[in-house]
């Protein structure tokens, strides 16, 4: 916050802020003729998609005081896009003007009473957004004058002339040291004490209660050779103070983090070890892209492993030196404040760059599992540490953005060493000093609570060069990539690019390389993005930028980005310039997903980047399924309607090189990959704004979505609709979140860490329990059934625990993995052609499993379907039609059906492993079947492990783990959520659970209610009113399942969120609605929708013998049946004989439309709207009607129709409704618009 007067005396207190798509109105009231004639007649929002930063200035009642936009490149066409530097640097030799510290303003507006203080401002802010910023240039018409604002802020440098016509343009500077210049830093003296000490009580008292309240001064005093202290100063005050040592504990560091890609932190030496034999031996046999396991899953794919030599170094050294000489000139001519300090100033808002890349490559790419893989090989490191260690840092926070200003001098003071490293708890906020270190990757095995951070001596350098790769660097660019793994598909699209400038099928290449004192320290390549229309019509990038403003060739694809870990702080600089030199304002990166048959779960198609964590990972978007034959020629383009292999996109954009996003480094754990877990995980990755780093998902089996058995494995088991094998391609989460394959079996709530079957630990600081329910082994009664025992004279076994081991033909199906086993023992086993198969249990995954069998070839007289008694009233179906079509192909199938039995004994009691025969007891008589396979489908329970776990980690359990309306158990630091949980006694609603509600809304809700921890930008949560805080909340998401049935009856059932109940019972209630049925469930078109009171669609259930398109039906949940087309009149008209022809007629295809919702929304931010000032908007005349403040003659429905039709809403809501399906074209040319008939 800052306070602006006026000249008449009128004070404002004002902030900056990035500027919005909605200030667009506000920016066009400020602009007059005069700011026509200096920038030129503007597209405010093609300026505003094209910028590279934009500000917005506003008072603190948000009303817009000024706004300033600022690009790379200058305006007026005085100089090419892509050659613009020399231009200006034969204008005035002595400012060394570059695409990294040179920004140029193409607008400025503001309020005119204010408009000095304004621009002030914006210039103070942007200096301090970019710290390598060190010139704005602004470019007028040679004949006009800048104005009484800009005048004060700018000075003339000189003329140059427009390149397209004959008229000279004014080129006018500002310089960095007017408004936030770089600090002075020296080293500490005693006398500082007083000017520190605030500074330190500020943040922190723990120093001073431990040390004394002179600590500071006596370690100012205690400088020597090994440990300085140096401060920073402004006016002669210090305004903050560093402690750096050369001791370093090298060991420690080697033991728990993988330095790599830094030589370990030590000079070269002839006995390093750096490779183990086996890995010297694969690494000279084979290709230089397949690298041995050890070697893929902990090393850095995309970073050089190669330390920087002496010679490199001593060269950097000069450079540094040479750099210094230059900015010593500099600040002679513009009187100080610019030196050679300038050389560390690095991107306030670029974060941690090697530890989120090392994340993606290795650790969040594989599965770490942690049982199987051999101890993976350290290097051993001989040589002398290269490394001092930063003790204690302290700024005031007015100069934080400058904290950077310290390296270069404390690098000085240690002239034979080349890294800088500090390390710091993990929940510390990433301030700036930080944002341009590297964070190193710990090994699996580290428990320290510390993250280590490094910064190299060459980071200071600024004469970093982004260009066009010649042919003369594809030497250095082979040195670069050596041990990348797929450094030969680098090098051939490199030598394309040499050759012909573009790929052999034809598509427009470019390759850049970053340079660096003449050495080559970064290559990327892309090419012209050729699928755009489907990227735009299958991904939400326009949540990021109007597509409109973009043309085709400026869309470019991102294959190959390497860069030397060094210099990871300027990967966005190198973005940049990529789009600049490019002339590109968009960049794409895809991830594919690895084949079945790869070890790790990592991106095959492009080499991998170092960029990925600078990226924003985007939304796919829900598509339509179209009925392609019954649209013709007005189905969508080949372009949007292909369906390619699925690849998660990353994006960004010339707006983004400048924005900051948010660092997580906290620790979360999710234990769980149900539906719910990965929910959550979807939310948090899917936050465009920020980082988290320490994303861990702990499973049984790893992420799923392998499609370990394509089709087949779908058929085991019942879907919930919440995520299939393509949402898990187009998410990619193995990018972004550490994989450990295990179990779960301890929690330390003290230490705060999860104890794996393997005696592992993974450390936590939040913990997010999700692991849901399984299905489990079944205890047999041991009722000896050779004494006709019925199932009342046998113990009730259900809540009984099976402790034997498992028999090896015994099968409990509850992720993919278990239907994979069983799929491999049915074809090794012959079970297709001989032996019985005993399915047990009464959900309706036991019939998917039964259908799945008799597609695999099984006989139908060979399967023996066992139901013990039902648990409640209520079917697993809850719809007699339905079931007695599924029991009708059950029985035409050869399917034996048992009702109410209960398992007695395995092999007549006998060793169970393997089972040969399993024995039941049953209302009646008893019976014995032959077994050559056991499939169980009891109630799902907590896993014994799970239970056990929570148990002794005193966690709140009472027949499920005890939650609260916020997730929490009774530790503040332990969450879950989903069939997992109940919630506590104390809301006196059992009867509700995470159970009865969309697991993926559950997911999303945690994230929500995790995110208030992290996000600074999300509103504060109110606490509830007293009267209201023991209310459960609930959820709105429809409670799905699906499957194929037995008959191969594809079955859906889509409901909202209730308390079981059987269904003669709902329909019996007054208030029921309305029931909708056509076709018939044993000819398999049976097809219910249920309308509600309030005319909405709340249950469907289908039964089909064909396909259908699930995903379009689930869009009709909850929707009013008159936007059915008033599906309710045309039923009782009998003009729909068959509901799953009317949901493929054109009109619908709309209501599928993944932006509906949104059209709904804007309609009814229309009628809420007062349009009319003589009026009342419709809604309010509607609760007008109903609190009888008005008495229409006419009826209420018939008098808001007319009032509708008559006002200017009609035209309003006729616009809305063509602009959506103008804008959104491309996904429905079936509709018709006005101009195309």
């Amino acid at each position: 916050m800052s306070v602006l007067t006026s000249p008449r005396g009128k004070v404002e207190v004002v902030h900056c802020r990035r500027t919005e798509s909605q200030d667009v109105y506000c920016i066009k009231s400020l602009i007059r003729k005069f700011t026509c004639k200096l920038f030129g007649k503007l597209n405010i929002i093609y300026l505003l998609e094209k910028a590279n930063l934009a500000v917005t200035l506003c008072n603190d009642k948000e009303e817009i005081m000024a706004q300033a936009t600022f690009l790379d490149y200058p305006n007026w066409n005085v100089a090419k896009q892509d050659d613009w530097v020399s231009v200006f640097r034969e204008l005035d030799s002595d400012i060394p003007c570059t695409p990294l510290n040179t920004l140029f303003m193409h607008l400025f507006v503001a309020v005119d009473e204010y408009s000095v203080g304004c621009c002030k401002e914006i210039l103070r802010t942007v200096y301090k957004a970019v710290p390598e910023l060190h010139f704005i240039f602004l470019i007028v018409p040679s004949y006009m004058s800048l104005g009484s604002t800009l005048i004060t802020l700018f000075d003339q440098v000189g003329n140059i002339p427009c390149l397209t016509y004959e008229e000279d343009f004014a080129v006018h500077i500002c310089h960095r040291h007017s408004h936030y210049p770089q600090l002075h830093v020296r080293k500490a003296r005693v006398e500082d004490h007083d000017d520190l000490m605030p500074i330190f009580m500020r943040y922190d008292t723990i120093l001073k209660e431990t040390y004394g309240e002179y600590f500071l001064a006596e370690l100012i005093e205690a400088q020597d050779e090994e440990n300085h202290a140096v401060v920073c100063e402004v006016e002669g005050t210090a305004v903050g103070f560093m402690s750096v040592c050369s001791r370093v504990n090298m060991q420690l560091l080697h033991e728990c983090f993988d330095l790599g890609p830094f030589h370990g932190l030590c000079f070269p030496h002839p006995d390093d070890i750096l490779e183990s034999s086996q890995d010297l031996s694969v690494r000279r046999s084979q290709d230089a892209e397949l690298r041995s396991s050890s070697q893929g899953s902990q090393k850095i794919v995309e970073e050089l492993q190669e330390p920087v030599s002496p010679d490199t170094v001593e060269n950097i050294q000069g450079n540094i030196a040479r750099e210094a000489a230059s900015e010593e000139a500099l600040t002679a001519v513009q009187s100080g404040n610019v030196s050679e300090l300038e050389d560390i100033e690095k991107l306030s808002d670029i974060s941690t760059g090697y530890a989120q890349y090392h994340h993606v490559s290795s650790r969040s790419l594989a599965s770490l599992i942690l049982p199987e893989e051999p101890v993976h090989f350290r290097p051993i490191y001989r040589g002398a540490s290269a490394a001092f260690c930063i003790q204690l840092f302290c700024i005031d926070e007015k100069y934080e953005a400058r904290s950077l200003d310290f390296m270069n001098f404390v690098f000085s003071l240690f002239s034979d060493k080349n890294f800088c490293v500090i390390s710091l708890p993990r929940l510390t906020p990433e301030f700036f000093l930080i944002q341009n270190f590297v964070k190193v990757v710990p090994f699996n095995t580290c428990t320290l609570e510390q993250d280590l951070y490094v910064f190299h001596r060459a980071g200071l350098l600024k004469s970093i060069n982004i260009r066009f790769a010649t042919l003369l660097d594809t030497p250095g660019v082979e040195n670069l990539v050596s041990t990348l793994m797929l450094n030969k598909s680098i090098l051939e699209d490199l030598d394309h690019y040499n050759k012909a400038r573009k790929d052999p099928d034809g598509t427009p290449l470019q390759a850049f390389v970053a340079e660096v004192a003449e050495q080559i320290v970064g290559i990327a390549v892309i090419r012209n993005e050729m699928d755009i229309e489907y990227i735009r019509s299958h991904y939400n990038i326009e949540d990021f930028i109007y597509f409109g403003h973009h043309q085709r060739e400026e869309h470019g694809h991102m294959h190959h980005f390497a860069l030397n870990p060094i210099f990871r702080h300027y990967t966005k600089f190198f973005l940049k310039e990529i789009l600049r030199l490019g002339f590109k304002s968009c960049l794409y990166y895809h991830v594919y997903p690895k084949s079945r048959e790869g070890k790790f779960q990592n991106p095959y198609a492009h080499s991998l980047t170092s960029a990925l964590h600078y990226l924003v990972p985007v939304r796919p978007r829900r598509q339509i399924v179209y009925p392609l034959e019954k649209l013709g020629i007005n189905a969508p383009s080949k372009a949007v309607s292909k369906d390619p292999v699925s690849y998660a996109l990353n994006h960004t954009n010339r707006k983004l090189t400048l924005e900051p996003k948010i660092t997580v480094n906290a620790k979360i754990i999710v234990v769980g990959a149900s539906s719910v877990g990965i929910s959550f995980l979807e939310t948090l990755v899917f936050c465009s704004h920020m980082k988290f780093n320490n994303l861990t998902l702990i499973s049984t089996h790893g992420l799923p979505g392998k499609k370990l058995l394509d089709t087949e494995q779908r058929k085991f088991l019942a879907s919930d609709h919440c995520f299939n094998d393509k949402d898990y391609a187009l998410m990619s989460l193995c990018s972004w979140v550490n994989v450990v394959v295990g179990r779960m079996t301890g929690i330390d709530r003290a230490a705060k860490h999860v104890v794996l079957s393997t005696d592992e630990i993974v450390l936590y600081d939040h913990l997010i329990l999700c692991t849901g329910q399984q299905y489990q082994v079944p205890c047999p009664t041991e009722a000896d059934i050779s004494q006709h025992l019925t199932n009342r004279e046998v113990p009730n076994s259900s809540q009984r625990r099976y402790t034997g081991k498992v028999p090896c033909n015994h099968f409990t199906l509850n992720e993919e993995e278990d239907c994979f086993k069983a799929l491999t023992w049915i074809r090794n086993n012959s079970i297709t052609t001989e032996g019985n198969i005993i399915v047990y249990g009464n959900t309706i995954d036991t019939y998917t499993t039964v259908e799945t069998l008799l597609n695999l070839g099984v006989s139908g007289s060979r399967i023996h379907l066992v139901q013990p008694p039902p648990a409640s009233t209520i079917t697993c179906i809850n719809n007699y039609s339905v079931e007695s079509a599924v029991a009708d192909a059950l029985g035409a199938a050869g399917v034996t059906m048992y009702r109410d039995a209960i398992l007695a004994q395995w092999n007549d009691g006998l060793h169970p492993d393997p089972i040969y025969s399993a024995s039941f007891t049953t209302p009646t008589k008893p019976f014995r079947l032959q077994c050559s396979m056991f499939f169980s489908f009891c109630e799902k329970n907590v896993d014994y492990e799970t239970f056990k776990a929570l148990n002794d980690a005193c966690l709140v359990y009472d027949s499920r783990l005890v939650i609260d309306t916020n997730f929490h158990t009774n530790d503040v630091a332990i969450r879950a959520a989903g069939s997992l949980t109940k919630f506590s006694n104390r809301y006196y609603s059992n009867e509700w659970t995470h159970s009865n509600f969309s697991s993926k809304e559950i997911g999303f809700q945690l994230a929500a209610a995790m995110l208030h921890l992290f996000d600074p930008t999300l509103e504060p949560v109110p606490e509830p009113p007293a009267n209201l805080d023991r209310l459960i909340p609930m959820y709105k998401g429809a409670k799905i399942q699906g499957g194929i049935l037995p008959g191969s009856y594809h079955y859906l059932h889509i409901a909202k969120p209730a308390i079981p109940t059987p269904l003669e019972v709902q329909m019996a209630q007054p208030n029921y609605g309305l029931e909708l049925v056509t076709g018939s469930a044993k000819n398999g078109t049976y097809f219910r929708i249920h309308i509600n009171k309030y005319k909405m669609v709340e249950t469907i259930t289908c039964l089909s013998r064909e396909p259908f398109p699930t995903s379009n039906y689930i869009r009709l949940f909850g929707q009013h049946e008159q936007l059915l087309n008033n599906l309710c009149a045309r039923y009782d008209e009998n003009l729909i004989t068959d509901l799953y022809s009317y949901f493929t007629e054109p009109w619908c295809l709309a209501l599928f439309h993944d932006r509906f919702i949104d059209l709904r929304k804007e309609l009814r931010q229309i009628l809420a709207s007062k349009e009319e000032e003589d009026l009342p908007s419709i809604e309010q005349l509607a609760h007008q009607i109903e609190d009888e403040e008005i008495n229409p003659t006419e009826k209420p429905r018939q008098y808001l129709k007319r009032v509708f039709e008559e006002s200017i809403y009609k035209t309003l809501v006729e616009r809305s409704t063509l602009d959506y399906l103008h804008y959104n074209r491309y996904h429905l040319p079936m509709y018709a618009w006005p101009g195309i008939i």
